[in-house]
């Protein structure tokens, strides 16, 4: 099955600071991909490349196998994209806002039915699609190019922080979009450093660290990297059976402390660590499968002791004075 968003050793240099450096990237059809990471990590760069809006120092970059620097405005009818922080026209209302951008994409839907989703998208989102785009809040610039991006069928939804100034309300009404358009066979990627809402929503996850893809692959996958977290009530528990919990293979960090025993464990050692607790006949046992976020931070945490290490070594590089992300090259 041929990819949708392919790149490979993808590089992008602002003078001589890289904001990419040779970045992995595959997002297959059908797809809600999360492309995961903190800001400053280079998801914003990549965005820029696939949209067209700026050009790879190096690499290969291809966007439903065409390059999206040359084919820009051929591959922009397929693509609804939503940044994280949206302008609006200050002169237009929101209503003619979403009106225009659906028009600039050339959707296939007919104008009755086009009318009909963005009536429904305006009530969903509780937007007031009367007022002039100067007078939106942030929160309310963020709705009106969620309305337009989900109004119009897209065949790709690039999305950049998409919730940002939303309330938790308005983000359930948007990760209810999200599995429509999915549903019906859109491919998404959603960049975010909120990871619950990544977690809610995609298949694949892509993890990005320093410009580079660290992780990539479904959740399952990726949980398999971590450990399962357990704990139970240590009442009528002795500590002998505490140590014996502790020797089992693939069993790690125990502590007893305030009235429970906490330990993680391989997934591998979990049907060994089940039945020695059955055994003993523990009570109030909660087993927490790994999570998103210990993956996320195990890189993090790690990358931050490495730039420790190297700033102590090493000046800090010149960025040179066009370096930053702004602008086209």
């Amino acid at each position: 099955m041929a990819e949708v968003i392919r790149t490979r050793g993808l590089v992008k240099r602002y003078g001589r600071t890289a904001a990419l450096a040779g970045l992995d990237l595959s997002v297959r059809p059908g797809e809600v991909h999360g492309f995961l990471g903190p800001n400053g990590a280079g998801k914003s760069t990549t965005i820029r490349i696939l949209l067209g809006l700026a050009r790879a120092t190096a690499g290969e970059v291809s966007v439903f196998g065409a390059d999206p620097w040359r084919e820009a405005p051929r591959l922009h009818r397929r693509i609804a994209y939503v940044p994280g922080d949206v302008s609006l026209w200050p002169n237009l209302t929101g209503g003619e806002a979403i009106d225009l951008i659906g028009r600039l994409r050339s959707g296939s839907r007919d104008r009755a039915a086009a009318a009909a989703e963005r009536e429904r998208l305006v009530d969903a989102f509780e937007f007031d699609p009367r007022k002039k785009g100067r007078a939106y809040s942030k929160g309310n610039r963020q709705k009106a190019a969620l309305i337009a991006a989900f109004a119009t069928p897209a065949k790709l939804y690039i999305m950049d922080e998409p919730t940002s100034g939303l309330d938790p309300l308005m983000e359930q009404v948007f990760n209810r979009e999200v599995r429509r358009v999915a549903a019906e066979g859109a491919t998404v990627l959603l960049s975010s450093h909120i990871l619950s809402e990544v977690e809610q929503l995609c298949s694949h996850v892509s993890i990005i660290r320093q410009g580079a893809v660290v992780e990539s692959g479904t959740l399952a996958d990726l949980r398999h990297l971590t450990r399962t977290s357990v704990a139970f009530s240590d009442a009528g528990v002795a500590d002998a059976d505490v140590r014996v919990v502790g020797a089992l293979p693939g069993v790690h960090d125990v502590r007893r402390e305030g009235g429970r025993v906490t330990l993680s464990a391989d997934d591998t050692a979990m049907s060994g660590v089940l039945a020695e607790l059955a055994r003993i006949r523990v009570t109030g046992v909660i087993v927490q499968p790994a999570s998103l976020e210990e993956l996320f931070l195990r890189h993090y945490a790690s990358s931050e002791s490495e730039s420790e290490s190297e700033s102590e070594s090493e000046p800090e590089p010149d960025a040179g004075p066009d370096a930053g992300p702004g602008g086209r090259p």
